[in-house]
């Protein structure tokens, strides 16, 4: 499309530069210039649209099945040039004095168009050095595509130690006078860390340890809540915590009222002249025969002497 037209079947917009297929024919001749028609269907209805050239206005006029938006103006008020009429052209080739006439006419206008000409001159002869401004423009050149490659490879390198995949912005100057504010401390490895043991270690004092008071209050209160294990007792501290006595026969020559302790061995089995005494009473010392405790020999029945009395 040449210019902007609206459609007279959908009375839409169509804009300029917008194609489409149409059909062309030859309708006439401009001296020896054809004059050709186009033939088209608008892309948003049925309509279709005729439009054909003008070889004369140098410019294409609508037949039918559409209206042309007015966006002309007068070439002379807007300051362009304008294009020689063809009648003009005839008349400068056949009549001199229009000629002259003509070319008087184009002296004036350069002389008031020098001024601006001799602007545009001057503006123009700073750029007049092609080799210093190409000189120029490639060492900027150079030095831009160098600083892009140092922050390129400044931020592969960051995000391969940080393991990522993200497009990083450029940064900004309020983004540096952060991160200066910002403190990092850095971790320990292995190494440091042994070694910061080792001299631990060997900065203590080796003759006073130093102890804390809770474990060792908390050991000795450990100490005192244990159990500790009863001793078993001897078969002969046995019969003497229990107080048993053995009375001596006569046949052995000693007196009725004298009593001899065991000292380490048990009361046989069957014996009639065992007796036994309150487990309070003391145990006799050891080293042989003691002197019998008044307590017990009273308390203790003499079987023989009743037994004699009765038969006598």
């Amino acid at each position: 499309m040449p210019y902007n037209i609206w459609c007279d079947g959908c009375k839409n917009h169509i804009g300029m530069g917008v194609r489409y297929n149409a059909e062309k024919k030859k309708v006439g001749n401009y001296y020896t210039t054809p004059i050709y028609r186009f033939r088209m269907k608008c892309h948003l209805c049925v309509n279709y649209i005729e439009m054909q050239t003008d070889p004369a206005s140098c410019d294409y006029v609508i037949v039918s099945g559409a209206q042309r938006k007015e966006e002309r103006w007068d070439m002379a008020e807007n300051e362009q040039v304008l294009t020689t009429e063809h009648e003009e052209k005839q008349k400068l080739e056949t009549d001199s004095m229009f000629r002259l006439e003509h070319g008087v006419k184009d002296k004036e206008k350069l002389q008031k168009a020098a001024p601006s000409l001799s602007e545009l001159q001057e503006a123009q002869g700073a750029w007049k050095d092609d080799f210093a401004l190409n000189s120029l423009l490639r060492s900027r050149f150079r030095e831009e595509k160098k600083q892009i490659r140092e922050e390129e490879e400044r931020d592969q390198a960051l995000l391969k130690k940080t393991s990522l995949d993200l497009k990083l912005l450029p940064e900004a100057e309020e983004d540096k006078k952060l991160a200066a504010l910002l403190k990092y401390r850095s971790l320990e490895s292995y190494d440091e860390k042994q070694q910061k043991k080792r001299s631990e270690i060997s900065s203590r004092s080796w003759f006073s340890p130093k102890v804390d008071r809770k474990i060792q209050t908390t050991g000795s209160s450990l100490k005192k809540l244990m159990i500790q294990p009863k001793p078993q007792p001897s078969p002969g501290a046995s019969a003497m915590v229990l107080g048993v006595v053995r009375r001596a026969s006569k046949d052995g020559g000693q007196s009725d009222n004298k009593r001899q302790t065991m000292e380490g061995t048990a009361p046989a089995p069957g014996d009639s002249t065992t007796r036994t005494v309150s487990s309070t009473d003391p145990p006799e010392p050891e080293g042989g025969a003691t002197k019998p405790n008044t307590s017990i020999s009273g308390l203790v029945a003499d079987y023989s002497d009743s037994s004699s009395e009765g038969e006598g």
